[in-house]
């Protein structure tokens, strides 16, 4: 993963912890309620992937167990991972694009609502994402993938070759003259593997997407709500598909790309086409980026646009990350597919213990306060939920106090303690395993690894009935926490 050149460390170090009584009193242990949200507490486990469902999408008993571990620890709202919603091989990342998987999202459901005592919402994450391939050996990418085309035989002078002797010439350059010669995504795909943009418009399917992706994003919601979730979170960030149309990046001629309003417009659309098919009474909200963090990507007034037309058109709330994207991301191995978090902008989502000057502690809350100004300067109450960073009471408390945001999301912290929620509300802060944000969990989803946190996974592992890793090296869910 990138690192800032200054490389300054960094610690979290938690301020006094609050006595149950001050907890109690707390504006982050209150309730909030809007339309169909209702939430005991503004505590939030934002999605990650843990890489435990099957190979073809099924929730297994290793995902059950890790969305019940979290369960426990009664936060407000939890979310489980980014759920696909097409019928397409994606590795050991849960599906919901058929009526073949709601049995299963509907045990899990079931389990987590039991576990929290029903004091935690539950909601899945959609999401939809374009091809991806994995970055092609040299020797076979010029022998097989490659179309050579006029501008080969030009560039080398060939227009009498044969193909199989232009494909042996152009194995044969250096990376400064295939750069001369490829164009930019012949190029790319060489280096880091194919992908497609939402701007290949010359691909149908590419081109038909604002036609398609409304009504696979309804169904997979009625599937949702179906499982018994109490609602969805539409993915709008980072990589993928629908934060492609948000970015400013996205070109698009057909209407759905270019201006704000184009741009807004299939994600203003999906939302539509998700309410209509669940009703009022299902909360609905997204997830989306208050800056791509990228060259001439979205910055954080498209995002002020993006959340007042997020809020106009009634979403339940919107909730914030940032950067995350493909395009400044590294270089993979040979046979590994490029990874979103392991540029500039995947740090600015998932900043380490190693930063810069600004520190790896809410890199995200001055946008989002910026962006829940100017809902509210808009009229629009929709609560906003922030991430980054997050471990200690006084910050999160302090986030909600200032209005930066209305709810407060843990996503490593939860990983490593899923009794944060509960510590801190019963007086038990000093118990809390505090991150340490060496990004420990990060590398292992990275490699499509079972994730896990290094504070616990080597704990206990010999305790009988503790599930471990396929190699068996680490255990898969946080140990177990009573009170004294």
């Amino acid at each position: 993963m990138w690192k800032p050149p200054e490389r300054i460390r960094y610690r979290p170090e938690p301020g006094e912890w609050p006595s149950a009584a001050e907890a109690a009193a707390s504006r982050l242990y209150s309730p909030l309620s809007y339309q169909a949200l209702s939430l005991t507490s503004r505590t939030w486990v934002p999605a990650m992937v843990p890489w435990r469902a099957t190979e073809t999408g099924f929730v297994t008993p290793d995902n059950m167990d890790w969305y019940e571990r979290f369960a426990q620890g009664k936060p407000g709202a939890l979310v489980v991972e980014a759920t696909g919603i097409r019928d397409i091989a994606s590795g050991p990342l849960m599906r919901i694009s058929d009526d073949r998987f709601v049995s299963g999202l509907r045990e899990l459901a079931d389990k987590v609502h039991a576990a929290s005592r029903g004091e935690t919402r539950l909601l899945i994450q959609l999401i939809d994402f374009l091809t991806i391939r994995r970055r092609p050996d040299p020797e076979k990418y010029f022998a097989r993938y490659l179309e050579i085309t006029d501008r080969h035989r030009a560039a080398l002078q060939a227009n009498d070759w044969t193909e199989a002797r232009i494909r042996k010439a152009l194995a044969g350059l250096d990376s400064l003259e295939l750069e001369n010669i490829l164009t930019s995504r012949e190029f790319e795909s060489l280096r880091l593997g194919y992908r497609e943009r939402v701007t290949d418009t010359e691909l149908t399917h590419i081109a038909e997407l604002p036609e398609t992706l409304p009504a696979l994003f309804a169904a997979a919601a009625i599937r949702a709500q179906d499982a018994g979730f109490d609602g969805v979170e539409l993915h709008y960030a980072h990589a993928y598909t629908m934060a492609s149309f948000l970015s400013a990046t996205n070109n698009r001629r057909d209407g759905y790309g270019g201006s704000l309003e184009n741009r807004a417009r299939l994600p203003l659309e999906v939302y539509a086409a998700v309410r209509e098919a669940v009703g009022k009474d299902f909360v609905v909200g997204c997830r989306y980026l208050t800056e791509d963090c990228i060259e001439n990507g979205s910055m954080t007034d498209d995002s002020c646009y993006f959340g007042q037309q997020f809020a106009a058109a009634g979403m339940d709330f919107i909730s914030t990350s940032r950067g995350g994207k493909f395009d400044d991301a590294k270089q993979p191995a040979i046979g590994d597919a490029v990874y979103p978090y392991t540029g500039p902008s995947g740090y600015e989502c998932i900043p380490g213990y190693i930063s810069d000057a600004f520190g790896p502690f809410g890199r995200n809350f001055a946008a989002t306060a910026q962006i829940r100004a100017a809902m509210r300067e808009s009229g629009f109450t929709t609560p906003v939920v922030v991430t980054g960073g997050i471990y200690d009471f006084q910050q999160a408390e302090t986030l909600l106090e200032s209005g930066t945001a209305d709810v407060v999301g843990l996503a490593r912290q939860s990983l490593a303690d899923p009794d944060w929620f509960r510590k801190v509300r019963t007086g038990h802060g000093g118990a809390i395993r505090v991150c340490d944000y060496t990004n420990y969990c990060e590398g292992l989803d990275r490699k499509h690894k079972q994730v896990t946190c290094h504070l616990w996974d080597h704990t206990d592992r010999n305790e009988p009935g503790i599930p471990l890793s396929r190699d068996n090296r680490r255990r898969l869910v946080a140990p177990d926490w009573l009170p004294d």
